[in-house]
Protein backbone atom coordinates (compact mmCIF):
# COMPACT_ATOMS: atom_id res chain seq x y z
CA UNK A 1 0.00 0.00 0.00
CA UNK A 2 2.82 2.42 0.91
CA UNK A 3 4.62 1.72 -2.37
CA UNK A 4 1.39 2.35 -4.31
CA UNK A 5 0.86 5.68 -2.52
CA UNK A 6 4.44 6.73 -3.19
CA UNK A 7 4.03 5.79 -6.84
CA UNK A 8 0.87 7.91 -7.13
CA UNK A 9 2.64 10.90 -5.59
CA UNK A 10 5.77 10.36 -7.67
CA UNK A 11 3.69 9.97 -10.83
CA UNK A 12 2.53 13.56 -10.45
CA UNK A 13 6.20 14.64 -10.42
CA UNK A 14 7.42 12.43 -13.26
CA UNK A 15 9.76 13.90 -15.84
CA UNK A 16 7.76 15.58 -18.58
CA UNK A 17 4.56 15.63 -16.56
CA UNK A 18 5.65 18.65 -14.51
CA UNK A 19 6.33 20.61 -17.67
CA UNK A 20 3.19 19.37 -19.41
CA UNK A 21 0.86 20.37 -16.56
CA UNK A 22 2.74 23.33 -15.10
CA UNK A 23 0.40 26.20 -14.43
CA UNK A 24 -2.71 24.41 -15.69
CA UNK A 25 -5.96 24.46 -13.75
CA UNK A 26 -7.87 21.13 -13.57
CA UNK A 27 -11.32 21.09 -15.19
CA UNK A 28 -14.09 22.35 -12.91
CA UNK A 29 -11.73 24.28 -10.63
CA UNK A 30 -11.47 28.04 -10.74
CA UNK A 31 -7.94 29.38 -10.90
CA UNK A 32 -6.80 31.41 -7.92
CA UNK A 33 -6.74 35.13 -8.59
CA UNK A 34 -3.54 37.02 -7.92
CA UNK A 35 -4.04 40.72 -7.31
CA UNK A 36 -2.15 43.02 -9.59
CA UNK A 37 -0.93 40.27 -11.94
CA UNK A 38 -1.80 40.26 -15.62
CA UNK A 39 -0.93 37.65 -18.27
CA UNK A 40 2.26 38.43 -20.19
CA UNK A 41 1.86 40.13 -23.57
CA UNK A 42 0.87 37.71 -26.29
CA UNK A 43 -0.51 35.13 -23.85
CA UNK A 44 -4.28 34.77 -23.69
CA UNK A 45 -6.22 33.56 -20.69
CA UNK A 46 -7.71 30.06 -20.94
CA UNK A 47 -11.44 30.16 -21.52
CA UNK A 48 -13.56 29.39 -18.50
CA UNK A 49 -14.53 25.71 -18.35
CA UNK A 50 -12.14 24.65 -21.15
CA UNK A 51 -10.54 21.22 -20.88
CA UNK A 52 -6.85 20.67 -20.42
CA UNK A 53 -4.96 19.72 -23.58
CA UNK A 54 -3.86 16.08 -23.79
CA UNK A 55 -0.49 15.02 -22.46
CA UNK A 56 2.25 14.83 -25.06
CA UNK A 57 4.46 11.84 -25.86
CA UNK A 58 7.19 12.83 -23.37
CA UNK A 59 4.70 13.01 -20.48
CA UNK A 60 3.02 9.70 -21.40
CA UNK A 61 6.37 7.92 -21.72
CA UNK A 62 7.47 9.30 -18.34
CA UNK A 63 4.27 8.00 -16.71
CA UNK A 64 4.68 4.63 -18.42
CA UNK A 65 8.30 4.31 -17.30
CA UNK A 66 7.28 5.22 -13.73
CA UNK A 67 4.69 2.40 -13.63
CA UNK A 68 1.65 4.67 -13.59
CA UNK A 69 -0.27 2.25 -15.84
CA UNK A 70 0.50 -0.92 -13.87
CA UNK A 71 -3.06 -0.96 -12.49
CA UNK A 72 -4.38 -1.20 -16.06
CA UNK A 73 -2.57 -4.50 -16.57
CA UNK A 74 0.15 -2.98 -18.74
CA UNK A 75 3.77 -3.89 -18.16
CA UNK A 76 6.05 -0.85 -18.29
CA UNK A 77 7.53 -1.80 -21.64
CA UNK A 78 4.04 -2.43 -23.02
CA UNK A 79 2.90 0.94 -21.69
CA UNK A 80 5.90 2.66 -23.30
CA UNK A 81 5.03 1.02 -26.63
CA UNK A 82 1.36 1.99 -26.30
CA UNK A 83 2.19 5.62 -25.48
CA UNK A 84 3.24 6.24 -29.07
CA UNK A 85 -0.05 4.92 -30.42
CA UNK A 86 -2.05 6.90 -27.86
CA UNK A 87 -0.47 10.17 -28.96
CA UNK A 88 -1.25 9.42 -32.62
CA UNK A 89 -4.90 8.56 -32.00
CA UNK A 90 -7.70 11.10 -32.16
CA UNK A 91 -10.98 11.97 -33.79
CA UNK A 92 -9.13 13.57 -36.69
CA UNK A 93 -7.26 10.37 -37.64
CA UNK A 94 -8.57 7.89 -40.17
CA UNK A 95 -9.22 4.29 -39.00
CA UNK A 96 -6.12 2.16 -39.47
CA UNK A 97 -3.83 5.17 -39.81
CA UNK A 98 -2.41 4.82 -36.29
CA UNK A 99 0.64 2.56 -36.03
CA UNK A 100 1.80 0.56 -33.03
CA UNK A 101 -1.65 -0.30 -31.65
CA UNK A 102 -0.71 -3.99 -31.33
CA UNK A 103 1.94 -4.56 -28.68
CA UNK A 104 4.48 -7.30 -29.46
CA UNK A 105 5.70 -9.68 -26.77
CA UNK A 106 8.27 -7.72 -24.78
CA UNK A 107 10.57 -8.78 -21.97
CA UNK A 108 9.39 -7.28 -18.65
CA UNK A 109 11.74 -4.92 -16.86
CA UNK A 110 14.00 -6.50 -14.27
CA UNK A 111 13.87 -5.18 -10.67
CA UNK A 112 17.12 -3.31 -11.36
CA UNK A 113 15.64 -1.72 -14.49
CA UNK A 114 12.46 -0.79 -12.63
CA UNK A 115 14.48 0.86 -9.89
CA UNK A 116 16.47 2.80 -12.48
CA UNK A 117 13.27 3.87 -14.26
CA UNK A 118 11.68 4.99 -10.97
CA UNK A 119 14.69 7.09 -10.03
CA UNK A 120 15.08 8.59 -13.49
CA UNK A 121 11.43 9.57 -13.86
CA UNK A 122 10.44 10.52 -10.31
CA UNK A 123 13.53 10.61 -8.11
CA UNK A 124 11.89 7.99 -5.84
CA UNK A 125 12.35 4.20 -5.77
CA UNK A 126 9.27 2.93 -3.86
CA UNK A 127 10.22 -0.72 -4.36
CA UNK A 128 13.72 -0.39 -2.95
CA UNK A 129 16.94 1.57 -2.82
CA UNK A 130 19.55 0.62 -5.48
CA UNK A 131 21.84 -0.91 -2.84
CA UNK A 132 19.09 -3.32 -1.75
CA UNK A 133 19.32 -5.04 -5.12
CA UNK A 134 23.06 -5.58 -4.60
CA UNK A 135 23.14 -6.30 -0.87
CA UNK A 136 24.35 -9.89 -1.32
CA UNK A 137 27.36 -8.72 -3.35
CA UNK A 138 28.10 -5.90 -0.91
CA UNK A 139 27.86 -8.24 2.08
CA UNK A 140 30.27 -10.66 0.41
CA UNK A 141 32.73 -7.76 0.05
CA UNK A 142 32.46 -7.02 3.77
CA UNK A 143 30.30 -3.90 3.47
CA UNK A 144 28.34 -3.04 6.63
CA UNK A 145 24.82 -1.56 6.22
CA UNK A 146 24.13 1.83 7.77
CA UNK A 147 21.76 0.39 10.37
CA UNK A 148 24.43 -2.02 11.67
CA UNK A 149 26.93 0.78 12.37
CA UNK A 150 25.10 1.40 15.65
CA UNK A 151 26.03 -2.02 17.03
CA UNK A 152 29.08 -3.34 15.14
CA UNK A 153 32.51 -3.12 16.83
CA UNK A 154 34.28 0.23 16.65
CA UNK A 155 37.35 0.15 14.40
CA UNK A 156 38.03 -0.61 10.75
CA UNK A 157 34.88 -0.80 8.65
CA UNK A 158 33.74 -0.74 5.03
CA UNK A 159 30.56 1.07 3.97
CA UNK A 160 28.89 1.79 0.64
CA UNK A 161 25.98 3.72 -0.80
CA UNK A 162 24.84 6.49 -3.09
CA UNK A 163 26.13 10.00 -2.40
CA UNK A 164 23.32 12.29 -1.26
CA UNK A 165 25.36 15.30 -0.05
CA UNK A 166 28.85 16.71 -0.07
CA UNK A 167 29.74 19.60 2.23
CA UNK A 168 32.96 21.50 2.92
CA UNK A 169 32.18 24.21 5.51
CA UNK A 170 34.50 27.19 5.65
CA UNK A 171 35.05 26.56 9.37
CA UNK A 172 36.11 22.90 8.88
CA UNK A 173 39.67 23.61 7.76
CA UNK A 174 39.22 21.92 4.37
CA UNK A 175 37.58 18.76 5.73
CA UNK A 176 34.81 17.35 3.51
CA UNK A 177 31.67 15.69 4.83
CA UNK A 178 29.95 13.12 2.63
CA UNK A 179 26.54 11.56 3.29
CA UNK A 180 26.11 8.07 1.90
CA UNK A 181 22.69 6.45 1.68
CA UNK A 182 21.82 2.76 1.51
CA UNK A 183 18.52 0.93 1.93
CA UNK A 184 18.81 1.03 5.73
CA UNK A 185 19.75 4.66 6.35
CA UNK A 186 22.37 7.41 6.11
CA UNK A 187 26.10 7.21 6.79
CA UNK A 188 28.14 10.24 7.84
CA UNK A 189 31.63 10.14 6.34
CA UNK A 190 34.45 12.53 7.24
CA UNK A 191 37.12 12.99 4.56
CA UNK A 192 40.32 14.74 5.66
CA UNK A 193 42.29 17.07 3.41
CA UNK A 194 44.95 14.40 2.94
CA UNK A 195 42.39 11.78 1.92
CA UNK A 196 40.80 14.25 -0.48
CA UNK A 197 44.18 14.86 -2.10
CA UNK A 198 44.66 11.11 -2.69
CA UNK A 199 41.14 10.42 -3.99
CA UNK A 200 40.09 13.85 -5.24
CA UNK A 201 38.44 12.78 -8.49
CA UNK A 202 36.57 9.88 -6.92
CA UNK A 203 35.49 11.97 -3.93
CA UNK A 204 34.12 14.80 -6.05
CA UNK A 205 32.55 13.01 -9.03
CA UNK A 206 31.32 9.54 -8.03
CA UNK A 207 27.58 9.15 -7.56
CA UNK A 208 28.07 6.05 -5.41
CA UNK A 209 31.02 5.10 -3.26
CA UNK A 210 32.56 2.25 -1.32
CA UNK A 211 34.57 3.69 1.58
CA UNK A 212 37.02 1.97 3.87
CA UNK A 213 37.81 3.75 7.08
CA UNK A 214 37.53 3.91 10.84
CA UNK A 215 34.18 3.76 12.64
CA UNK A 216 33.69 6.14 15.56
CA UNK A 217 30.75 6.45 17.95
CA UNK A 218 30.50 9.19 20.54
CA UNK A 219 27.44 10.38 22.48
CA UNK A 220 25.05 9.01 19.86
CA UNK A 221 26.98 10.36 16.87
CA UNK A 222 28.19 7.76 14.37
CA UNK A 223 30.89 8.71 11.87
CA UNK A 224 33.22 6.94 9.47
CA UNK A 225 36.66 8.54 9.07
CA UNK A 226 37.53 7.80 5.44
CA UNK A 227 40.87 6.26 4.52
CA UNK A 228 40.21 4.84 1.04
CA UNK A 229 37.48 5.80 -1.46
CA UNK A 230 36.41 3.62 -4.38
CA UNK A 231 33.74 4.32 -7.03
CA UNK A 232 30.74 1.99 -6.74
CA UNK A 233 28.92 0.99 -9.91
CA UNK A 234 25.14 0.95 -9.49
CA UNK A 235 22.63 0.86 -12.35
CA UNK A 236 20.47 3.61 -10.83
CA UNK A 237 21.68 6.68 -9.00
CA UNK A 238 20.72 10.33 -8.63
CA UNK A 239 22.90 13.40 -8.57
CA UNK A 240 23.97 14.61 -5.14
CA UNK A 241 23.45 18.01 -3.53
CA UNK A 242 26.98 19.34 -3.31
CA UNK A 243 28.39 22.27 -1.34
CA UNK A 244 25.06 24.02 -0.76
Amino acid sequence: MRAMSERRIAGKQARGVRQATNGRTPPGRQPRKKAGLQPPPGRRRRKKGSLLPPLDLLALEALAAAGAFDSLGLDRREALWTAGAAVQSGADRLPGAVTGTEVPRLRPMSPQEQSAADLWTTGVAPDGHPTRLHRAELAAAGVVPAADLLTCPVGRVKVAGTVSHRQRPATAGGTMFINLEDETGLINVIVSRGCQARFRRVALTSRALTIRGRLERHEGAVNVIAEHLFPLSLPATLGSRDFR
